[in-house]
């Protein structure tokens, strides 16, 4: 955004004129003043180099100050007035970009002087062709800080629709805390609901709001595509994570992340409406787009068809995981909660009959969570199927 124009420099190098101005004779010790200002260019932001000279005539600088990395100058010069001399740091000696005359130092006082090359009267006199690029420059620098100011305001919707998500997701806990423990589960079921409803809405009307604004920004489809999720708007959901892996593929810098939250995010979307190929597809697509969460994805997949009660696609969905992630205990307990409604009873024992592999899943998931949230269930199941429970697990009272 801060480009300068080398053109006008060199074109804005003029012969310095002869100045008659006074200065009294500087002693060693005699006191000083002071100076300091900013210098623009003529595009309108800081000049980051050069310098300024305050002379009282041809070749006679009486002190020179560079130009900071912000534009700005300062120094000590002694009484007197002069002309304020800028230069370019490719500028002769005996040459000048822009000046002000009557430059006033006094003892003990500071002089303000800034260096504006963008004020009228300067550009006027430079060529019409670099007059003419200058307009173009500062037409293109204004966009930028309109696009600037816009990519400010999404970052921090962003960050507030995560915000949102995330007290969405701690909804139980806020209904709670709110309700007290001495609650009705109804009550506290509806203020869950209220709070995710709310957090949700709020979410998804800032995302609708911001991908009217730039849409061609794939987080900002992601993001709205996870509050419809929340708000079980499923065909909405649909159309913004398609949208936004539409813009990704069409990007010459896709993002694996947004790639595989889209993914995940269709995956879900199409699980809770029982669309189960698709949602496998998704899933799978979203491990391919960015493997490095692949874990989660596929964990998160299974969770969902175990909530949608699809036992089928919860262990097909659990085995995936577990090539991934072995050591995730929940995936073990999902895969055997899975199986475990394939059970039968043994007429002679009264025994449960547990499917192939259940057991196996309910004895890793021990293994690896013996004090596990789900350890007294797997044990329980055990225990009546007559298998003995090849862990450190110790039962206490379920919760």
């Amino acid at each position: 955004m801060k480009r300068t124009l080398s053109i006008w420099l060199s074109l804005m190098a003029l012969a310095v004129a002869p100045v008659f101005a006074q200065v009294a004779p500087a002693a060693s010790d005699k006191p000083m003043g002071k100076i300091h200002g900013k210098v623009t260019n003529p595009v309108g932001v800081a000049q980051i180099n050069g310098s300024v000279s305050l002379s009282t005539g041809p070749g006679d600088d009486k002190a020179t100050f560079p130009v900071d990395a912000n534009g700005e100058y300062s120094g000590e010069a002694p009484p007197g007035t002069y002309t304020l001399i800028f230069r370019q740091v490719d500028t002769p000696k005996d040459k000048q970009v822009d000046r002000f005359d009557n430059i006033k130092i006094v003892v003990g006082q500071t002089t303000e002087q800034d260096v504006d090359m963008s004020r009228p009267e300067f550009v006027k006199n430079l060529p019409p062709d670099v007059q003419k690029q200058l307009e173009e420059t500062k037409a293109k620098n204004s966009q930028a800080l309109k696009s600037n100011e816009v990519i400010k305001r999404l970052n921090a919707d962003l960050k507030q629709v995560a915000a949102d998500i995330h007290d969405a997701d701690g909804a139980a806990a806020t209904a709670a805390q709110q309700l007290g423990a001495s609650a009705k589960k109804a009550d506290l079921d509806a203020k869950i609901a209220e709070i995710k409803t709310q957090k949700f809405t709020d979410a998804e009307n800032l995302m609708k709001q911001d991908t009217a604004a730039k849409p061609d920004a794939s987080i900002l489809w992601a993001r709205l595509g996870q509050t419809q999720l929340g708000l079980k708007e499923y065909d909405d959901a649909v159309v913004s994570f398609k949208k936004a892996l539409d813009v990704e593929t069409a990007s010459k810098k896709p993002t694996p992340e947004v790639q595989g939250l889209s993914q995940s995010g269709l995956g879900e979307a199409y699980a809770r409406a029982g669309k189960v190929q698709e949602a496998n597809d998704a899933y799978d697509q979203a491990a391919k787009a960015n493997p490095a969460s692949a874990s989660l994805y596929l964990k998160n997949q299974a969770v969902i068809f175990f909530q949608m009660g699809n036992a089928t696609a919860q262990v097909a969905a659990a085995d995936k995981a577990i090539a991934v992630d072995p050591n995730n205990a929940l995936l073990y307990y999902l895969k055997g909660q899975g199986l475990v409604g394939n059970a039968t009873i043994d007429p002679k024992t009264q025994k449960i009959v547990l499917p192939p592999g259940c057991a196996e899943a309910y004895q890793k998931y021990l293994d690896l969570a013996p004090t596990g949230p789900y350890a007294v269930d797997a044990k329980g199941i055990l225990d009546q199927a007559g298998q003995k429970i090849n862990s450190s697990f110790k039962a206490g009272k379920k919760s």
